[in-house]
């Protein structure tokens, strides 16, 4: 479980979070949506820790990420660009180096890989280099680094920018996956779609705070509208940000 409360944030002069409040569940998706500039990577760079709140809190499995940032992020899965793999590195030894990073020894790490490999059904690719995968290949590749340490938590900013309609595919069923296993899933997006599609659960943002949240159907009931990105246009009051 993911929990943020009244959280602010403001870099240089714009208040990038405004007392922002949500919470996301375990087993289920939950989706950050709102225009360009709305404050989503913002907030998943705070709740991650690479970010500091100016107040407020992000809890992790009811853990602060302020005070025990370490026992916080090894609850969490962060799901990198898949374009910024070490080519050089197969998937079996970038997912290892990583599982060692996340605190567990060498022999469990390899075990921890091993077994993650198997779960996302990489083994036929897990000795070749990176170098030359697909961007699905790639996909695999990165949410693999992201749950070797088996966090409970699943964090993707964007994760179906730049990819092509199978890859966007493959990464759907890969969370649908995660979301049965019993993971929290937390991911921003301005794509109506992807959000339609997946989420259980959707907040809505716009200039730093939440303007509504509730499952696509609820919101769409809520506004009177046939539509997600309907709704979502009545929500914000603007149809800015947003993508095809």
């Amino acid at each position: 479980m993911i929990e943020v409360f009244e959280l602010e944030k403001k870099i240089g002069s714009v208040q990038a979070l405004n007392k922002l409040s949500f919470r996301a569940d375990d087993g289920k998706i939950t989706g950050l949506l709102g225009p360009n500039g709305a404050g989503k990577t913002t907030c998943l760079r705070t709740v991650f820790g690479l970010l500091k709140a100016d107040s407020g809190y992000a809890k992790i499995d009811n853990i602060d990420v302020y005070t025990d940032p370490m026992a916080a992020k090894q609850q969490l899965g962060l799901f990198p660009d898949p374009c910024g793999l070490y080519e050089r590195l197969t998937p079996r030894e970038y997912v290892q180096f990583f599982a060692e990073l996340s605190g567990l020894g060498k022999q469990a790490a390899a075990e921890a890989t091993q077994g993650v490999l198997e779960k996302l059904q990489m083994t036929d690719i897990a000795d070749r280099k990176c170098k030359g995968f697909s961007q699905g290949q790639r996909m695999k590749t990165a949410l693999a680094q992201a749950i070797v340490h088996q966090p409970t938590n699943i964090i993707l900013d964007e994760p179906t920018r730049g990819l092509d309609v199978m890859s966007t595919r493959i990464l759907r069923d890969l969370l649908l996956m995660l979301k049965e296993q019993g993971h929290c899933v937390l991911f921003s997006s301005h794509v109506m779609q992807e959000v339609a599609a997946l989420c259980d659960h959707v907040v809505v943002m716009a200039d730093g705070k939440v303007v509504a949240e509730g499952s696509p159907q609820s919101l769409c009931e809520q506004t009177q509208k046939d539509t997600l990105e309907e709704a979502f246009i009545t929500l914000i009051g603007s149809d800015e940000g947003l993508a095809a």
